[in-house]
């Protein structure tokens, strides 16, 4: 049996980006994710994945969307080895007016 954690809209505010304003501001990070995993007595705990990827955006301040999520997947996927497959989400809210722009990954392993 599969079984998936889901994510949905995890917000907070962190440094992101390239421009020099994301450089010194912070800015809302919207974060979407869902983990497949086959066994429940092996589960993954949606909490720490959700704490673990605001900390490592946060401390990370990266300059590149796709810098952050190659860190986050290597990161879950050391943690929680049972992963099946991740998708992963990363949108900025603030940086155009009139959309969610970001980057997203589907890994199967």
């Amino acid at each position: 049996m599969m079984y998936s954690i889901v994510i949905e809209d995890l917000t907070f505010k962190a440094i992101l980006g390239l421009l020099e304003r994301e450089r010194n501001e912070e800015q809302i990070i919207v974060i979407n994710a869902k983990i497949d995993y086959e066994d429940k007595k092996n589960y993954i705990d949606y909490a720490k994945v959700c704490d673990m990827i605001q900390k490592k955006i946060i401390e990370g301040k990266y300059k590149l969307i796709e810098d952050a999520i190659d860190e986050i997947e290597n990161m879950l996927k050391k943690e929680f080895p049972q992963m099946k497959r991740l998708y992963l989400n990363i949108k900025k809210s603030e940086i155009l007016k009139n959309a969610l722009v970001g980057v997203e990954i589907l890994r199967n392993y």
